[in-house]
């Protein structure tokens, strides 16, 4: 199952608001309505996003909802998606027991299994990235606290970022934290 939508809202150094994103866009709504303008940022993707906040609160918090999906079992989560394979892949997948949907699901689902961590490290690394670009890329040590994420040497990522305003590094600490996972430090 997904993990559930989180976000991070700062204004200028400081962490206006954390966690599910209806309580996060709710904050930034009334910090708007006060005349301030915080940045967000999916956590996930280390993105920054925008909220449409017009409307009441539960119009806010409405348009969060995802989107009813028409195609696939809704129940299981499944969602239909168009694939382009060559004619001998669909001949091979059609011959699979259970046909070609669960074949593909098994595919993926042992592809995910023996990645052992590589696309999590990778993720954390491009999402921990993004954001200390837009929030920290004229911060003293961005570049070479960049080139540490990268290389995974976690005790100069942690080295440099520790003159960094105390909510944007923990932050960029917490977004990365994935990509040292298993390095010895």
């Amino acid at each position: 199952m997904d993990e559930p939508f989180t976000c991070t809202a700062f204004e200028g150094g400081r962490r206006l608001a954390a966690g599910p994103a209806a309580a996060v866009a709710l904050a930034v709504k009334r910090a708007a309505e006060r005349g301030i303008s915080p940045l967000v940022f999916d956590d996930r993707s280390g993105r920054q996003i925008d909220f449409d906040l017009r409307g009441s609160d539960a119009e806010v918090t409405a348009r969060l909802d995802p989107p009813a999906r028409p195609a696939g079992r809704p129940k299981l989560g499944v969602v239909a998606r168009e694939v382009t394979l060559l004619p001998r892949h669909w001949d091979w997948l059609a011959a699979q027991p259970g046909g070609a949907s669960v074949a593909l699901r098994k595919l993926v689902e042992a592809a995910r299994s023996a990645d052992s961590g590589g696309e999590r490290r990778r993720l954390a690394q491009e999402a921990a990235d993004r954001f200390m670009g837009a929030m920290l890329g004229d911060a003293p040590g961005y570049e070479e606290a960049s080139r540490a994420l990268y290389a995974g040497d976690a005790d100069r990522f942690q080295t440099l970022s520790e003159d960094w305003p105390v909510d944007l590094r923990d932050h960029a600490r917490r977004l990365a934290g994935p990509a040292f996972e298993g390095e010895t430090a």
